[in-house]
């Protein structure tokens, strides 16, 4: 005999469709926000942060567009979320106000403060920059050409010490990464900071070869003692009596060598003013 179909009732598939849509992975966000606060369940908390991550990262890359090359957009992700986990602990539900709206504060602000942990210069020196900029930048729009000092000074209605005194705090010395690009290149490696930055004290090697050969011209055709006190004052930079004490020989004798040595090398030089 066939068997019988069993049939369903129309109450029975609601019931089991709902039983269905009750489960975690089928929950809205609002039904999630509302079973966290009763909970404070951190699997809800994570579910909660990975819905609004995208935030997060929109955020944090907006303002990277204004930052420096050096400032990394995900140190600033990182400190994005930090203000993300804060805003969910904090939201209230029952003031009708949008997560979304609430948290881009939050997160904006936490982003903020990374900047300023990054930041040697102290905020009073920045809030003195900017007032003698805003006050530069409304005199060049309202003169139409570049604003003096003077003129600076009276807009800000300082006397000139004070003004010096907003100039040198208005320009402290930078801090920049070596890694920061200087600029792009056609080959895959770009030039950065560190590829151009000029070693001061790095001896220029012509330049040494240079006072090598002036060394050995001027001291041509002199005794060794005479030689030496041409080395010692002029390259070692010895006093008359320091030199004096290493030949022993009086500072007064030393004197008068060196006034010998200079009339001697100035007749030379006059007649080899060719090689030169």
């Amino acid at each position: 005999m066939p068997k019988a179909k069993t049939m369903t009732s129309p109450g029975a598939a609601t019931k089991r469709r709902s039983t269905t849509t009750s489960s975690p992975a089928a929950q809205t966000i609002e039904e999630v926000w509302i079973e966290y606060k009763k909970t404070g369940s951190e699997n809800l908390r994570n579910r909660l942060i990975e819905n609004y991550l995208d935030i997060v990262r929109y955020t944090a890359e907006r303002m990277h567009m204004r930052l420096p090359g050096e400032v990394d957009v995900e140190d600033l992700m990182s400190a994005g979320l930090f203000g993300l986990m804060d805003a969910i602990d904090a939201f209230d539900l029952e003031r009708g106000v949008k997560f979304e709206t609430y948290c881009s504060q939050r997160i904006r602000g936490a982003i903020f403060d990374e900047l300023r942990s990054m930041d040697w210069v102290p905020r009073l020196v920045r809030s003195r920059t900017a007032k003698v900029e805003r006050a530069r930048k409304s005199l060049e729009m309202e003169l139409g050409r570049k604003a003096t000092d003077q003129e600076i000074t009276e807009r800000l209605m300082v006397n000139k010490a004070e003004f010096d005194k907003l100039q040198r705090d208005s320009k402290p010395v930078g801090v920049v990464s070596l890694n920061r690009k200087w600029y792009e290149t056609d080959s895959s490696r770009d030039v950065r900071e560190i590829d151009v930055i000029h070693d001061r004290k790095q001896e220029n090697p012509l330049s040494q070869i240079q006072k090598d050969d002036l060394k050995v011209l001027i001291t041509k055709g002199l005794s060794r003692a005479e030689r030496l006190i041409v080395i010692l004052y002029y390259y070692e930079e010895m006093t008359m009596k320091e030199i004096g004490t290493t030949l022993d020989l009086s500072e007064s004798r030393v004197s008068q060598m060196h006034s010998s040595i200079l009339a001697r090398l100035k007749a030379q030089m006059q007649h080899r003013t060719k090689e030169f």
